[in-house]
Formats: structure tokens, sequence, C-alpha cells
């Protein structure tokens, strides 16, 4: 049973930092595209970052050079390394195991975590 839970959220001013981390069971993390998405009220969930079994990663443009997604494949984990965050940053942030499609795109992921908050204040 494949489950993601994500951890590490919470309140922090604007250009300071946090660390998420998923914690993925039931299937072998290395061999998946992996990936962070955003949510605010209202709004659909948005890409933030994805990582590939190689490690290639790729990152929207508005956390790119702030953000790093990594991964740890014997703790089965994926991290989200979050600098420099910004106001517009806040958000729940949801972990996801892509199974087909653009990595982008929150259709081309078939398992989700539950989120976790983060907001970002001045």
């Amino acid at each position: 049973q494949v489950q993601l839970a994500e951890s590490g959220g919470g309140s922090v001013q604007v250009g300071g930092s946090l660390r998420l981390s998923c914690a993925a069971s039931g299937f072998t993390i290395g061999n998946s595209v992996m990936g962070w998405f955003r949510q605010t009220p209202g709004k659909e969930r948005e890409f933030v970052a994805a990582i590939w079994p190689g490690g290639i990663t790729s990152y929207a443009d508005s956390v790119k050079g702030r953000f790093t997604i990594s991964r740890d494949d014997a703790e089965k984990r994926l991290d989200l390394q979050m600098n420099r965050l910004q106001s517009e940053d806040t958000a729940v942030y949801y972990c996801g195991r892509h199974w087909g499609g653009g990595y982008y795109d929150t259709t081309s992921y078939g398992y989700w975590g539950q989120g976790t908050q983060v907001t970002v204040s001045s």
C-alpha cells in the first residue's frame, strides 16, 4: 500500500528557511518521479519541484534558486529545502508520486500525502 506523509511545516518569517520531508512507504522511491506541490485556499494545487530517479530536478520559476528538492532512497524520504521564504510561499505543501503524464500536472500524480502547512509572515 502506497503511503506518503509530509512533515516539517510551520511558521517562519520572511527570509527564513524550512525543510519539509515526505516519508514514503509501499513502493521504491528511488524508481519513481516524485514531486512537491502547494495549494492555497481557493486556488488549484500548483507545481513546485520534481525529481527523477537519476537525480535530475525541475523547479517552478517562482522557487528556482531558493528551493532544493532531494531524495534519500535508503531512508525512503523526499525532502524540500526552502530558503529565503516569501509571504507568497504560504500554502499547504504536498508530496506526490508521479504515475504518468506531465510532471508539472497534478493529474499526473496518483498518490498524495495529507499535506503540511507552511506560513510565512513579515
